[in-house]
This record gives C-alpha cells, structure tokens and sequence, in this order.
C-alpha cells in the first residue's frame, strides 16, 4: 500500500532546493540568451534530458506503453509543453526573467478553472475561487498598472513578452488537466516526462531554425547553461518532484511552488540588474497570494480545521476547570 505522508524536514527542504532550481531555469536562459537563443536551448536540453529518461527506463526495465493507447494523449501532452516552452522562449526575448517566472506560475488557476469543468471531484470551494479572483486582479494590476504602451519606461516588447509568459501558464495548466482526464493518470511519471521531453525537441529545435532563433556560440558559458538546463532542470529536478509526489501528500506539496516566483524576481533583480517596478510587484503580490489559495487550500483548511479542534478543546478544558470543586 502507497501512503502518502505529510510533508517532513526533509521535503521542505528538497521542495526548498526544487524552487530555487526551477525559478533559476528562467534566469538562465535569459543570462545565456546573447550565446544560445532560449527556444534553440529548451529544445536541446529536452533532447539530451529525453536520452537520459530513456536510459533509466531501459535500466529499471520500464517500457513505453504503445499498445494501451496512452501515445495518443502522450502526444497530446507533448505537443502542449513543447508550445508552453516555445511560448517561454519567445516572451523570455521580450520582457524580464522575473516577469516570466511570475506569469508562467499562474499555471495552477488555470489548471483549477480546468479540472473544475472536467472531474466533479476537483470542485473549488470559495476561498479557492477568492483566490483565482485575487489572481487575475493581480494579473490586471501587473499589466495595467505600468500605464499604457509607450507611456514613459513601458515598452510594448515588455506588454507582449509579458502576455506570452501568462499564454504558457495557460498551456502548462491545460497540460496538467490532460495528465489527469486521461489514461495518463496511471503512467509511471518517467514515460509521461519522456513524451514531453520528446515532444519539445522534436517541435522545437525546428522551431528555432523557422523563427530564426537558432544561434548557438560554442562558449563555456553556453555549454555550462546547457548542462544546467538538461541534467539539473530537465533530468534530476523532475524526477525528484516526482519521487516527493509518490511519497508526500501533493496538496501540501503545492504550498510550496509559491516560492519559485518568489525566488524568480529576487533572483532577476539580483543577478541580471533587472528593474523593480512598483506595479509589477503589487500585482505580482495579488498573484502569488490567489495561487496559494487556490493550490494550497487543501493545507489551508487542514491547518484551520486544527485550530478549530485546538481551541474547542482549550475551551472545554477551562469550562470543566471552572466547574471542579
């Protein structure tokens, strides 16, 4: 039997570490753009992370299930993570690393919207929809509350790289809904992770070359980025979150994702001198806020339902304190 727990030390520290990793994977491929075009990076780094999903398949004697019929919503899924990195890519060449981790984080409101429409099961209670509320107000303030384009600092590559970022959340909301409407509820985490890998190489390595974005300066920093992004973000991060989903609660799990846009603006600020703009942050505060609501609701009212038995039972031991002789 499978028992999930409630998460440990050690899995908010590997979930620590995680959001660090992946609020880092925005970072660099902006810092390794003027080497390497970040739609050309993302489709190598899911080559080289597809070989080696495919070697620890081979060694753990895991196949690729064809003849149940999971290919077809494999591709399905493949074909929409190829295009939420081809939208990442192109947003990334427009607008700042610490904008794309905020909106490509805005995942899980759609996602909810989603599986909503999709699984009775999955019905959002009313702090959830208070959350997605609070969401798309905060998106509304990040957008809008730079002033119009063209209006003194806002420039319009920033509005349309911005509305990217937020188009792949989208694609990365409905390709959580495809991974659990589908026979792929049920597939081992590395043959669902090997459809997509496969996928984004295969659409966009081409891609890069259509859109003219495929250079590629053999430098050390541009080989050291690529082996960040195949063997740290692709390979290893992945299949850590995936041993945490198998063994910790994901409800509690999803708590944490808010810190990799946390992560992601302090670390764009940080590192590429990116600016702080006071709407960007408002709005990206309201954001951040409705995500954790509606992700980490489940904890939410774990967490409140132990205050509520907490204080009933500090209650009751004063009243029988009061009535002892």
């Amino acid at each position: 039997m499978n028992t999930r727990h409630a998460v440990d030390g050690r899995a908010a520290a590997l979930m620590a570490v995680l959001c660090l990793v992946w609020s880092l994977q925005q970072i660099s491929l902006k810092a390794a753009a003027g080497d390497v075009s970040p739609m050309l990076m993302v489709g190598l780094r899911s080559g080289i992370a597809a070989l080696l999903v495919a070697a620890l398949m081979g060694w753990r004697g895991e196949g690729v299930a064809l003849r149940t019929g999971r290919w077809r919503p494999g591709l399905v899924v493949g074909t929409l993570f190829a295009v939420e990195y081809l939208l990442l890519a192109e947003g990334l060449r427009l607008t700042h690393a610490s904008h794309v981790v905020v909106f490509l984080y805005t995942a899980p409101i759609f996602a909810a919207l989603g599986l909503q429409w999709k699984l009775p099961a999955e019905r959002l209670h009313w702090m959830q929809w208070v959350g997605i509320g609070v969401a798309f107000a905060g998106i509304a303030v990040a957008f809008l509350g730079r002033g119009p384009i063209g209006a003194g600092a806002v420039d319009g590559r920033v509005w349309l790289g911005d509305a990217l970022a937020l188009l792949a959340g989208a694609a990365w909301g409905a390709t959580t809904i495809t991974l659990r409407c589908t026979s792929l509820a049920g597939a081992p985490a590395t043959e669902t992770l090997l459809y997509q890998l496969v996928a984004a190489f295969a659409l966009l390595v081409p891609a890069a070359y259509l859109f003219g974005q495929a250079h590629f300066e053999p430098t050390a920093a541009a080989w050291s980025h690529l082996a960040f992004q195949s063997v740290i973000v692709s390979f290893a991060s992945f299949l850590v979150w995936f041993w945490l989903l198998r063994r910790y609660l994901a409800s509690r799990l999803g708590v944490f994702s808010f810190m990799t846009p946390v992560f992601g603006v302090v670390l764009g600020i940080w590192l590429l001198d990116e600016p702080l703009e006071a709407g960007f942050i408002t709005g990206s505060a309201l954001v951040l806020a409705g995500v954790l609501l509606v992700s980490g609701y489940g904890g939410i009212r774990h967490v409140m339902r132990s205050w509520r038995i907490r204080a009933r039972s500090v209650h009751l031991r004063s009243r029988n304190l009061k009535g002892a002789p």
